[in-house]
C-alpha cells in the first residue's frame, strides 16, 4: 500500500494571514478533512506539537496536535473554557522559525471543540498538551506568542536542529 502524505508549506511571520481571526467551521465535509490530513502530515514532517490552519494560509478554526506518548488529533472550532494557574514556558512557532522566548501560559486548561466527526470533544490538559492548545488557539485568533513578551529583546536566537546537524557534516567531511 503507498501512503501519499500532503506537505504543505508553513506560513511564515508576518505574513497577514497569521494575524486574522479565523472563520468557524459550519460543515465538516471532504474539504475540511483533507486538509486535517495535509496539516497532520504537515505537523509530523515539521516534527512540531501543534499547527493551526492559518499557518498553512486556510483561515478556518482548525488545529492538529501531536504530544509526545499521545496519538496527534484534530480539533475543530476548539475554545479554552477555562485556566488554571499560571507558568513561565519557552515557546516557539513553526511560523517563527530559530527563535524562542519565555511567556506565560496556564498550568492546566479545560478545553472544547469537535473531533472529526463533528462529535463535540471536552477534555482538561496540563503540560505540554495545554502550552499546545493555548498557542494554536491563539493562531486561531490572530495572536502569536510573541504578542506576550515584554519586549521584542526578549526573543532568543536558537540554532535550528536539522541546519545544526547539515553543518556538523559539512565540517566532517
Amino acid at each position: 500500500m503507498v501512503v501519499i502524505m500532503a506537505i504543505r508549506p508553513i506560513i511564515a511571520a508576518p505574513n497577514p494571514v497569521l494575524r486574522k481571526q479565523a472563520r468557524r467551521i459550519q460543515a465538516i465535509d471532504a474539504r475540511i478533512r483533507a486538509i486535517a490530513r495535509d496539516m497532520l502530515d504537515t505537523l509530523v514532517h515539521a516534527e512540531g506539537v501543534g499547527l493551526a490552519a492559518p499557518q498553512i494560509g486556510v483561515s478556518l478554526r482548525l488545529c492538529v496536535l501531536h504530544v509526545p506518548e499521545k496519538e496527534p488529533f484534530v480539533l475543530i472550532n476548539p475554545e479554552i473554557v477555562k485556566r488554571i494557574g499560571e507558568r513561565e514556558v519557552v515557546e516557539g512557532c513553526l511560523s517563527i522559525p530559530g527563535y524562542q522566548g519565555k511567556i506565560r501560559r496556564a498550568i492546566e486548561v479545560t478545553a472544547k471543540g469537535l473531533d472529526l466527526n463533528g462529535k463535540p470533544v471536552r477534555f482538561k490538559a496540563r503540560e505540554l498538551l495545554s502550552q499546545a492548545l493555548e498557542h494554536e488557539i491563539d493562531h486561531l485568533n490572530g495572536v502569536l506568542y510573541i504578542d506576550y513578551l515584554e519586549s521584542p529583546d526578549m526573543l532568543c536566537k536558537i540554532e535550528l536542529e536539522k541546519e545544526a546537524q547539515s553543518e556538523m557534516a559539512a565540517h566532517v567531511s
